[in-house]
């Protein structure tokens, strides 16, 4: 009997260390969003860029770089979405443009997203940046505020144990910093964009103009004007994000350590407008304000960087780099005034259902799991996030979750990819337009961008092509429209599209139900 109990404490034993190592060995998990960053916008993707990235460089160098990888969006809100659930944000009631900061939360009631996947299997969850999915605050702009009210609808109930962060673009008010459910500054006084006239900005010589959102800030509002605490400077918010996500792995690597792996999002307010520039970074760059702006945005990825490093989790930490589309249409001025070019050989930006406007940087580091230096030409999507990271946690997502989500595990891992396994992937543009890419094969479902560059739309004559279709392999920069060259493609690209909206979801399953009231459905979708 003796025997009986001390050979069955030594299984225990043994159970509870396998148990432990299998729990060790899931990751940290760190998803840096930067905001209007374009391709071109890193040094390790574009040697000829004129400022500097070292830490965006060495994610890229001792990770994976996706050479072909695409926000789901050409604007803010919708990426932002798609990448917490795996899901195209038209599929929701928003068809185009972007969201405020004051309402319902895209973000469906009891919708999976990374947090709540990864909070119910043993993760710490935090949330550190901007938001841009709407939250509800009590009273409306001007009316009624109660800023001592918790605001619902927000990242805690959405899968997030901690958040601290802005509610969306500065330019879209409630210029404030809160934590949690509450607001920690009431945002009391009033502002609007300011001209941003110095030197090394491009001031308003495109559209949009530059601008800021500082103080001072005034007692009364009007037509245009936001909501602003009287603490708020934008100059500011990229040093307060950064150090508090430091603070959150700081707290957090212990438990790490110990088995309770914790999962961090972090969507940076930079590049997008204003081009606040923490003082120590201005005049840095070969690229005006904007480049130092990319070199500031540099600096705050190696701070969680050296955070990781510092506290001993660096190898068993997946870092994933992206941007929620392209670049700003001061690519433009970029491009002449400095020859950079934030959109590299891509046409268009921001908006745009070209290239430009969602082809974005797009990188992974895992030490313990990824080979340094490896490259992966594969069209992918953001929105490929959740079913990756449920694949490295070992979760079946179920059929009404992660429906445009395919698993990059083994790309991660090396092992050999089916590129067929992965469906199309469905590019989308500000002004609720489509396009499909498919292998080598891209089919704009219209003419023009559908954005910001012009010709914003084309109409069609009789005889002329309808769409615009591109065989990217050899010409990535949507030069030769082949509409005419292969009809056959067209046709099977038009049917592909089709269903992958009517039935709800890119990836096999059962078909899932989405918003079609107010949707005019295009043309082109066969009854």
């Amino acid at each position: 009997m003796h025997l009986f109990k001390k050979g069955l404490s030594v299984l225990l034993l043994l159970f509870s260390i396998t148990t432990g190592a299998q729990n060790l060995q899931k990751p940290n998990i760190i998803i840096i969003y930067t905001d209007d960053q374009g391709y071109g916008d890193v040094g390790a993707l574009n040697p000829e860029a004129k400022f500097r990235t070292p830490n965006m460089d060495k994610l890229a160098n001792e990770g994976v770089i996706f050479t072909d990888g695409h926000s789901s969006d050409a604007v803010c809100s919708p990426s932002r979405y798609s990448l917490l659930t795996g899901r195209y944000s038209w599929r929701t009631s928003l068809k185009k443009g972007v969201l405020g900061a004051d309402g319902p939360c895209l973000i469906e009631k009891d919708r999976m997203t990374i947090a709540s996947l990864l909070r119910d299997n043993g993760y710490n969850t935090a949330m550190v940046g901007k938001w841009h999915l709407q939250m509800e605050f009590q009273g409306s702009l001007g009316k009624d505020r109660d800023w001592s009210k918790p605001f619902t609808d927000g990242p805690i109930e959405k899968g997030f144990d901690y958040f601290f962060g802005i509610p969306a673009s500065m330019n879209y008010g409630i210029l404030t910093y809160l934590e949690n459910d509450r607001v920690l500054d009431p945002p009391v006084l009033w502002t609007k964009k300011k001209d941003d006239d110095k030197p090394r900005s491009f001031g308003n010589r495109i559209n949009p103009a530059a601008y800021r959102m500082t103080p001072p800030y005034e007692k009364e509002g009007g037509k245009g004007w936001v909501e602003a605490a009287p603490s708020f400077n934008d100059e500011l918010v990229l040093e307060t994000l950064a150090n508090k996500a430091v603070e959150y792995i700081d707290e957090s690597s212990k438990e790490a350590k110990n088995g309770k792996p914790f999962f961090l999002y972090l969507p940076l307010t930079s590049p997008h407008l204003p081009h606040s520039t923490h003082p120590d970074f201005q005049g840095r760059s070969n690229c005006g304000n904007y480049g130092d702006f990319m070199e500031e945005t540099d600096y705050r990825v190696g701070q969680v960087l050296d955070a990781l490093k510092a506290n001993g989790i660096e190898d068993n930490t997946l870092v994933i780099f992206s941007s929620d589309n392209g670049a700003e249409t001061n690519y433009v001025l970029q491009r002449d005034d400095y020859n950079h070019y934030s959109s590299l050989n891509f046409k268009g930006g921001k908006r745009d259902i070209y290239e430009g406007g969602h082809r974005v940087p797009f990188l992974m580091r895992w030490p313990n799991a990824i080979k340094a230096g490896k490259k992966v030409n594969v069209p992918v999507c953001q929105t490929d996030y959740l079913a990756t990271i449920a694949d490295i946690i070992g979760v079946k997502l179920p059929d009404n979750a992660g429906e445009d989500s395919y698993s990059l595990l083994p790309i991660l891992k090396g092992e050999t990819y089916n590129e067929k396994v992965r469906g199309p992937v469905i590019h989308h543009s500000v002004t609720g337009h489509f396009a499909i890419r498919d292998g080598k094969w891209k089919l704009n479902m219209l003419r023009g961008s559908g954005g910001s560059l012009e010709p914003r739309f084309i109409q069609p004559k009789e005889g002329e092509a309808v769409f615009e279709l591109y065989n990217m392999e050899v010409d990535p920069s949507e030069t030769t429209n082949l509409y005419f060259e292969h009809p056959d493609v067209v046709k099977r690209l038009t049917k592909k599209i089709s269903n992958i909206i009517k039935d709800g979801r890119t990836t096999a399953g059962t078909p899932q139900a989405y918003v079609k009231e107010n949707w005019e459905l295009p043309n082109w979708i066969k009854s």
